[in-house]
C-alpha cells in the first residue's frame, strides 16, 4: 500500500497559453511532480481537463453550429490526443498511465459506482496513473457533471483519498479580484464558511472549460466536509505540488 493517495485536477487555463494552445512544458511539470511523489510512495490520481481544446487544435474552427455536438467531435478528436501527450511525458519518467471517462451515473449507488471503485483502486494498485475526465462525447444534459471541479471531488471521496488538489492560474481565493493589490490571499476556509462575498470578485471564466472560482470553493467544501482536506492553488507555478505535501503555506487549504 501506499503512504498517501491525492487527487490532482489540473484546469484548462493550466495547461493553455493566451492563444488557447496545450503548453507542453505545463503538462511536463505536472508529470515531473507526479512521478516524485510516486518516488516517495505517494500514488496520484489525475483529474485532467483539455480534450476539448485539443480537438479544436486538431479540427479548427469547426462549422457545427450546435454548441453540445460541437463540444462533442472536439472531445472525441481530443482525448485520444490528450492521452497520448501524457503517455509519451509519463513513459519518459518510466512510469504508466491509463485513461478513465466517467458519466455521473457512476457515482450513484449500484453496480456503476462499484466498477468505478474497482477500476481506480486497481490502476492505483498497479502503480498505473489513472487519468479522468469527463465523457464529454456521451455526456450531455442531465448525465453531465457541473465541470471538472465536480468530478475531482467526487473522485476523491469515492476513493477516501488523502488530499485533493485543485490546479487552476491563480494562487487560490483572494478577498477581492486578484489583480488588486489590496485583494489577499485567504489562506484557510472551513467547509461551513459563507465565502460568497469573495467569489464575485475572484470568478473567472476558464477558457474552454467550465469552472470558476466559486465551482471550486464549493466542491472543494464538499470534500472537505467528507475527511478529503483541499487545497486550490496555481498550477502555472513551479513545484506547486510538492509544496503542498511537503505542508508548505501554499494556495488556499479547505479543510475542517
Amino acid at each position: 500500500m501506499y503512504k498517501e493517495i491525492i487527487v490532482i485536477k489540473v484546469g484548462t487555463n493550466v495547461m493553455t497559453n493566451k492563444d488557447n494552445r496545450i503548453v507542453r512544458p505545463v503538462l511536463r511539470r505536472l508529470v515531473r511532480q507526479i512521478a516524485e511523489l510516486y518516488e516517495r510512495d505517494i500514488m496520484t490520481l489525475l483529474v485532467s481537463s483539455g480534450s476539448v481544446i485539443a480537438g479544436r487544435e486538431v479540427l479548427g474552427d469547426s462549422k457545427i453550429e450546435n454548441d453540445t455536438q460541437r463540444r462533442q467531435v472536439y472531445s472525441a478528436i481530443g482525448q485520444p490526443r490528450m492521452m497520448r501527450l501524457y503517455y509519451n511525458i509519463f513513459h519518459e519518467y518510466g512510469m504508466k498511465c491509463a485513461q478513465v471517462l466517467p458519466t455521473k451515473r457512476d457515482f450513484s449507488p449500484g453496480v456503476h459506482r462499484e466498477n468505478m471503485i474497482n477500476c481506480c483502486e486497481g490502476l492505483l494498485a498497479e502503480g498505473v496513473i489513472p487519468i479522468a475526465n469527463e465523457d464529454d462525447a456521451v455526456s450531455v444534459t442531465m448525465s453531465m457533471f457541473s465541470d471538472n471541479d465536480e468530478l475531482a471531488s467526487l473522485i476523491a471521496q469515492l476513493i477516501n483519498a488523502d488530499k485533493l488538489i485543485i490546479l487552476t492560474d491563480i494562487d487560490g481565493l483572494y478577498t477581492g479580484h486578484p489583480e488588486e493589490k489590496d485583494s489577499n490571499l485567504i489562506t484557510n476556509v472551513d467547509p461551513e464558511d459563507n465565502v460568497d462575498k469573495y467569489i464575485k470578485e475572484n470568478n473567472k471564466s476558464e477558457g474552454e472549460g467550465r469552472g470558476g472560482m466559486g465551482s471550486k470553493l464549493d466542491y472543494a467544501q464538499q470534500a472537505a466536509a467528507n475527511n478529503v482536506p483541499t487545497y486550490i492553488a496555481n498550477g502555472k507555478r513551479d513545484n506547486t505540488i510538492i509544496d503542498i505535501i511537503d505542508g508548505k503555506d501554499v494556495g488556499t487549504k479547505v479543510s475542517l
